[in-house]
């Protein structure tokens, strides 16, 4: 075998293609646009992803107002006060308990328990803006709230491991996501897929 050679990149699906596996993903040109798309069709079980610094937060608590449901946001369940993160076991029971509820908006990434979400959900976001814009939004919420866990899901710790994960997370972690969603949300209602990210003043995360 050929060291040399370049590993092969894992192909991402299209929304054709994934519309032909009957796994709809409509793909939104911003976050208040997936917004607009997702409320008209009056969710009430939706799963909000993406990456650190892409707002997922201010999207699932803007959602969760317009749909009157239960918000959780999963940094606050996963770590205690110190930043001890729960079990594997423990995580996975917390989560199958909240997706259990009739209605709920859940937001966070945590793609190796991501599959409990999706198979529950009618509904899923998947924030999938550019590194650039990811990365904007982890220094800006550190400008504004600083380090520390706050209430409506501003759990912010800047460490370089973090910063390097945002920065390699369309290289290492977006095709598991895509992978995450087309296994397990073929039965949604609705998919949306944001790529394209409005001014900053438009959407201010968390």
């Amino acid at each position: 075998m050929d060291s040399s050679r370049p590993a092969e990149q894992p192909q991402e699906p299209d929304c054709r293609e994934l519309r032909d596996r009957r796994e709809p993903v409509a793909v939104a040109e911003g976050r208040d646009h997936a917004l607009q798309f997702v409320t008209q069709q009056r969710p009430v079980r939706a799963a909000i992803i993406g990456c650190g610094g892409s707002g997922k937060s201010h999207v699932s608590k803007r959602l969760g107002r317009a749909l009157n449901a239960p918000v959780t946001h999963l940094d606050e369940v996963y770590y205690d006060d110190e930043w001890n993160a729960l079990s594997r076991e423990k995580f996975e029971a917390l989560q199958r308990d909240l997706v259990s509820g009739p209605a709920w908006v859940i937001d966070g990434n945590y793609n190796g328990t991501l599959h409990i979400r999706l198979e529950a959900c009618d509904t899923a976001v998947f924030l999938d803006l550019p590194t650039w814009q990811c990365l904007y939004g982890i220094f800006s919420r550190q400008v504004r709230h600083g380090s520390g866990q706050q209430a409506g899901g501003i759990y912010n710790r800047l460490t370089w491991n973090f910063v390097k994960y945002v920065a390699g997370y369309r290289r290492t972690m977006r095709p598991k996501v895509l992978a995450n969603l087309t296994e397990h949300a073929g039965h949604a209602e609705e998919a949306t897929r944001v790529q394209t990210p409005q001014a900053s003043s438009v959407v201010q995360a968390n």
